[in-house]
């Protein structure tokens, strides 16, 4: 089995050729933004965690591996010039993947009408070059696929995580790598987690991961309504059913790796296999650490029609439940529902997703790519709330 891609120079395979507009410091963010408004195959980002570079690793982390995410053909850095949080902090790293690199300091310019007017021009000469790659086939061992869920009802552990979990199974059988998130929806389920380990060391970080999530829920003030209003009104009846409907998008393989997400480091997949990213629930958050980790493609299951599309990622949406899919049908890609009905299996559904990864990856637009401005939002644990929990993010 393979994809149509695009080769990059450090071996990985891009499945869209983006090119990134980055702000490296949150003033200078509607710049980037005016800049890719008038080019078509960019994306702009920034963070929202001020200029300072102290304090700041893990968004350094996360950055990196955002503007090293094989979807990105190549990358304008955008500063201010006054910063502490520079751009040279990242085009020494940057400057290694082989990918056209600019950066733009706006005080140097001459301020934000000439930065803008410069980006917009390097932009377009970037999106010339990269134009004229074409698509190659490639093994799916060159293939990192993300799943998440959102929007959870008494339908998405029985359908829609089901199916995913049986095209998860088929991924990793072809050679893929599959990387899950979500730590506070591992509570309730730890026992599956750790008899699916594949070795002692792996169980102990998974282990590691949902002791450090519980303890941040639990100190004083932090308070979180984990079952939404969407969720209980869907007919989810605890925490423990929805956690355990969640894993089962994972499918059946064993875990052969947890990825650290902290301030010393953002690890990717080495090798094919299922793995467990350390990080978040929340959407916008948990889509750009798993693009950060190299995901090229994002699963997104849903019960009630929850719709996103990530901003590196295309999303492939999934829906449980027959009702919902009929009233948002032209956001989901995939119809689960029919599991529930009775006219489809799950290996019938789940095959249907196992193809439609194939052929989106290849260069087929998901229902919503293009339509609508792509999630994106940076995580950074606050350093002093671990400390007083006793969390280590070092796995």
């Amino acid at each position: 089995m393979e994809f149509l891609g695009y080769q990059r120079h450090d071996g990985r395979v891009g499945i869209r050729n983006l090119i990134l507009i980055f702000a490296v410091v949150e003033c200078v963010e509607g710049i980037a933004r005016r800049i890719s408004e008038q080019v078509k195959s960019t994306v702009a980002v920034t963070h929202h965690y001020s200029c300072l570079h102290l304090g700041n690793e893990q968004v350094v982390n996360t950055m990196l591996g955002i503007a090293e995410n094989p979807n990105i053909a190549g990358f304008i850095l955008i500063g201010m010039g006054c910063e502490a949080f520079r751009a040279e902090i990242f085009s020494e790293r940057l400057s290694k993947s082989g990918k056209p690199m600019e950066i733009l300091g706006c005080r140097e310019m001459g301020g934000l009408v000439r930065t803008i007017e410069s980006g917009v021009e390097i932009a377009r000469n970037m999106e010339g070059e990269i134009s004229t790659q074409r698509r190659k086939p490639f093994a799916l061992d060159h293939l990192v696929v993300a799943v998440k869920c959102g929007g959870s009802d008494a339908t998405s552990g029985l359908a829609a995580n089901a199916s995913v979990g049986f095209a998860v199974d088929q991924l990793i059988k072809q050679g893929a790598s599959v990387v899950f998130t979500e730590p506070i929806e591992a509570i309730g389920g730890e026992t599956e987690l750790y008899r699916r380990a594949a070795h002692e060391s792996i169980r102990k970080r998974i282990e590691k991961v949902i002791v450090n999530e519980e303890k941040y829920w639990k100190m004083p003030g932090a308070r979180m309504e984990f079952m939404c209003k969407g969720n209980i009104d869907g007919g989810l009846s605890s925490i423990e059913e929805k956690s355990l409907g969640a894993l089962h998008k994972t499918g059946k393989s064993p875990i052969v790796g947890v990825l650290e997400n902290s301030a010393r480091k953002c690890e990717r997949p080495t090798a094919p296999g299922l793995y467990f990213q350390d990080g978040t629930h929340l959407d916008a958050q948990a889509v750009t650490n798993l693009a950060a980790a190299g995901a090229q493609i994002l699963v997104f299951t849903t019960g009630v029609g929850a719709s996103f599309e990530g901003l590196i990622t295309p999303t492939i949406r999934v829906c449980g439940n027959p009702t919902s899919f009929k009233k948002v049908k032209s956001d989901m890609d995939i119809n689960a529902g029919t599991i529930i009905e009775g006219k489809e299996s799950i290996e019938e559904v789940g095959s249907k997703i196992f193809r439609e990864i194939i052929e989106v990856a290849s260069g087929k637009k998901t229902k919503l790519e293009g339509l609508i401005p792509g999630v994106f939002d940076v995580l950074r644990p606050d350093p002093r709330l671990d400390m007083l929990a006793g969390i280590s993010r070092r796995l």
